[in-house]
């Protein structure tokens, strides 16, 4: 038997047990010590090739693996993807019971674990590794690979109780770790061990490290992926947010160039209003220094709608909560310059010299942008100069008609008094009432109302010492004089008195219609009926007094006119019967005795007066009037 049969062994990839087999045999066939020899030798020449060959085989399997490796990391783009592939594949090419990784932490200067494959203890996956401490901190410290057998038996580590304590609960005995490197920069350490005694050999070592390189360079182009979707995401989010805020800008733009076009052609309040609903959505109302809305629907700024059960009195407690909520946050918007939100409101007010001028009120259901919230601003601002510029105009065209309205009174014979207020619209020759008005010292404001009812009536007011004078169409003081005090005093927050006089027609006779209508105001005070009007035909007895006309016929037709109709109408005597019934001091058997009827029949009468007079005919003030005009009657017959 020859030595070639070692190359058919070799050939066929034999196990090594197969080389013993041609000594064997020759050594049972009596084959002589040189040919033992020589076979020998060449047993051992061949086991050799193979060792050195199942070397190269393994070393062509780690490449070949290492190279798939390299190929999936660079496949990977999620860093925490890339750390688990790496530790599995460290595992499995290692043949190691478990694999780990730890990285640098550059807040605390230590090591933290990372991610684990094989791992079974959870005080071991949350271990961290100061600079120096165990096998890891070593490695990340020296920035050299670092293997032990056993590590408990290994003088070598600096020991701490913790690490220690988190090794044995894992089980861990033989451990290698490799640095993970970018350039001279430690960024971790790459471990694998197992759980029985077990010694690294060198070409471990290298695999470990060469898998270590590569997972550095793919932690690297990971970290750097992602920092690039961040950075990409921000700008994303940045130009998102800088579209929006240029859409936003463009929008207050254009709202901005609708308001001023509408001021330049002349537009009101409510179309600053509909423009403002235009681009923001929602109800708006606008709210004057009084909070009276001047544009808008009010009763839809009330938070929540009354329950069924609460009935008129929730609504109005309603009401009343949200005007005290929108009065402080628009004191509060005057004071900051800045729109104030309140629920689902949004409040912007503005004022000249510290005097409230106008507030808006949007109610929004979604989230208005502080871009959003200068429109309104805006807004607000433009209302404010329309406001202005028609008080501006209502007090420039207050004097001219007051000028005018002070000459009809004081010098009703001056020329040009009818061109002058036909320039203003007024005609002198219809029918008008004289209105004086006492304001208890607001001049201002009564003045500035004033000339505004004027305004919108065609007629002239002017402010006259401690008076407010009014020269309004109509034929009715009485109901002028009163509309007038109770507008007025809601608008002063102060009671207002109104005398009026009336109708006149032509200048000559404004002069005496203002003195009577003079006299009734004072008359009015006088009887302690601040806050009223009237004029001299409703003020009873005391009108005989204060009318230049001394108007019989109408105080009578005021306090007994009803009785007489009735008298006229059915042939009654009841106005005998009052004349019978106040001669007698109210008694009802002497007046049953002077008529010579039944005292249920002076009853009945008494009862059908109250009825047309009223329940309080013998209250002592109206019955001095029914007396006073009992005995003007019976003269006047």
């Amino acid at each position: 038997m020859g030595t070639g049969v070692f190359l058919e062994l070799l050939a066929r990839e034999a196990s090594a047990v197969e080389f013993e087999g041609p000594i064997l045999a020759a050594r049972a066939g009596g084959a002589d010590a040189a040919t033992l020899a020589e076979l020998e030798d060449a047993k051992l020449a061949a086991l050799k090739v193979r060792a050195m060959l199942r070397r190269r085989a393994k070393r062509e399997a780690e490449l070949s693996a290492l190279f798939d490796t390299a190929g999936d990391l660079a496949g990977l783009r999620d860093l925490d993807a890339v750390l688990e592939a790496i530790v599995h594949r460290a595992r499995q090419l290692l043949g190691t019971d478990a694999a780990y990784m730890t990285l640098h932490d550059p807040e605390r200067g230590d090591t933290r674990m990372r991610v684990t494959d094989g791992s079974v203890s959870a005080k071991f996956r949350n271990v961290r590794l100061p600079m120096g401490a165990g096998l890891g901190g070593l490695v990340a410290q020296t920035a050299t690979p670092y293997a032990t057998a056993d590590y408990f038996a290994d003088e070598r580590f600096r020991r701490k109780f913790d690490i220690d304590d988190a090794v044995h609960e894992e089980g861990l005995v033989a451990i290698l770790g490799v640095p993970l490197k970018l350039g001279a920069r430690v960024i971790g350490v790459l471990f694998a061990s197992n759980r029985s005694v077990r010694p690294f050999t060198q070409d471990e070592v290298v695999l470990l490290s060469s898998l270590a390189a590569h997972a550095a360079v793919a932690i690297d182009n990971a970290r750097l992926l992602q920092e690039t979707r961040n950075a990409l995401e921000e700008l994303s989010e940045a130009n998102r947010q800088v579209n929006a805020h240029s859409e936003a800008v463009e929008r207050a733009a254009l709202a901005h160039d609708r308001m001023a076009g509408l001021v330049l052609r002349g537009g009101g309040i409510e179309d600053v209003a509909a423009v403002v609903t235009e681009v923001l959505g929602g109800s708006l109302v606008v709210l004057d220094d009084n909070g009276r809305p001047i544009a808008g629907d009010a009763s839809e700024l009330a938070e929540d709608p009354a329950e069924p059960e609460g009935g008129s009195a929730a609504t109005r407690r309603g009401a009343e909560a949200t005007a005290v909520m929108i009065a402080d946050a628009a004191q509060m918007s005057r004071a900051l310059g800045r729109t104030v939100r309140k629920g689902s409101l949004l409040v912007a007010s503005m004022d000249v010299g510290a005097e409230p001028l106008c507030t808006l009120v949007l109610r929004t259901e979604g989230q208005v942008a502080d871009t959003d919230q200068r429109i309104l601003e805006r807004a607000a601002l433009v209302t404010a100069l329309l406001l202005l510029f028609r008080r501006t105009v209502a007090e420039a065209e207050g004097r001219v008609r007051g000028e005018l309205l002070d000459d009809l009174i004081s010098r009703p014979g001056l020329d040009g008094l009818g061109q002058r207020a036909r320039r203003v619209g007024v005609d002198l020759d219809a029918e008008h009432v004289v209105v004086v008005v006492r304001h208890g010292g607001r001049r201002e404001r009564a003045a500035f109302w004033a000339s505004s009812q004027a305004t919108l009536s065609h007629g002239l007011a002017a402010l006259r010492g401690d008076e407010v004078v009014l020269f309004l169409p109509g034929d009715k003081p009485g109901h002028l004089a009163k509309r007038v005090a109770a507008e007025l005093s809601v608008s002063l927050g102060h009671p207002a008195t109104a005398g009026a006089s009336g109708p006149v027609r032509g200048p000559s006779e404004i002069g005496a219609a203002h003195r009577e209508a003079q006299r009734c105001a004072d008359a009015l005070l006088a009887l302690g009926r601040a806050g009223e009007g009237a004029s001299a035909s409703e003020l009873g007895f005391v009108g005989l007094l204060v009318g230049d006309g001394r108007d019989i016929e109408a105080f009578l037709d005021s306090a007994l006119g009803p009785v007489i109709d009735y008298d006229d109408r059915r042939g009654t005597a009841l106005v005998r019967t009052l004349t019978s019934y106040f001669g007698t001091g109210g008694s009802l058997s002497r007046t049953a005795d002077a008529l010579h009827i039944h005292v249920n029949t002076v009853t009945q009468r008494l009862d059908r007066t109250a009825q047309l007079l009223g329940a309080d005919w013998q209250e002592p003030e109206r019955a001095l009037e029914i007396q006073l005009a009992l005995r003007l009657h019976r003269l006047s017959r």
